[in-house]
């Protein structure tokens, strides 16, 4: 919390604050498509003398708290960077609790009325063969059971890597090719986008992307999508996401000229 909303908060002004900043951002064009990092768990749990998996518990509460967010602000598209191919390397015992978590998350998601009062779509991306049979089950039951919804789309990066979602597209354009299915002469940006793991949204590319926990780079996320991304780096943990941290973030979308290389 930064010194200005210290002093908002000790003069009970913060609410107000918050509902003026609401309406400020409304009076400007929401981004369709948002993705975050979720940066900044362990470190929120160590500094607190926690194991790491209570920071994933509390960030998980914040992803709760996320979806009624943007489903209040009209965001269409949402997409969470919440275990990379590279999370693999961390200790095992913190790498099963995030998955037992992600287990438990996606049965409650399952059972959520909001889910399916508000039609969202749940998706998995990233390389699936890598994530827990039983886990990797019950998403897919997440995903078969909202597979029609389209109010809003949430994409879940799990085993996710921008690397590996290039090379795997790669190779499905590769196989096309030696199949006979595809051209050499045939291949450009958009055939490439139609096999990116994001093929099936109605805007693969996020609008703003953002990462919390004060560092300043997207670490192999979206690389592909990413191009022309506005981004902003908050310095907040990710269990201390609050909504007005998401809407500074739309404020400050909304703030930049968009040329598009134009």
């Amino acid at each position: 919390m930064s010194l200005f909303e210290r002093i908002l908060k000790i003069f009970g002004v913060y609410k107000l604050y918050e509902k003026w900043l609401s309406r400020v951002i409304r009076d400007g064009k929401i981004p369709t498509h948002i993705a975050l990092i979720l940066d900044g768990n362990r470190r929120w749990a160590k500094e607190r003398g926690l194991n790491p998996w209570d920071g994933h518990r509390l960030g998980a509460d914040r992803v709760n708290d996320l979806l009624n967010w943007c489903l209040e602000l009209g965001v269409k598209i949402v997409t969470l960077y919440v275990f990379s191919t590279e999370n693999f390397k961390r200790p095992r015992e913190e790498v099963e609790k995030i998955f037992e978590l992600l287990k438990e998350r996606a049965q409650n998601f399952l059972n959520d009325e909001r889910i399916h009062k508000h039609k969202v779509r749940i998706k998995v991306i990233g390389r699936r063969e890598l994530i827990p049979i039983d886990v990797e089950e019950v998403l897919r039951k997440l995903e078969d059971a909202t597979k029609t919804y389209d109010n809003l789309f949430i994409n879940i990066a799990v085993a996710y890597g921008g690397r590996a979602e290039i090379v795997d597209a790669t190779k499905s354009i590769a196989k096309k090719v030696l199949e006979g299915k595809l051209s050499i002469d045939e291949i450009d940006e958009s055939v490439i986008e139609q096999h990116l793991y994001t093929a099936d949204l109605p805007k693969n590319d996020p609008d703003l992307i953002i990462r919390t926990s004060g560092e300043e780079r997207i670490s192999n996320f979206l690389l592909w999508q990413s191009a022309y991304s506005e981004l902003v780096f908050l310095d907040v943990y990710w269990p201390e996401f609050r909504k007005i941290d998401l809407m500074r973030a739309i404020r400050t979308y909304q703030r930049r000229q968009r040329r598009m290389g134009a």
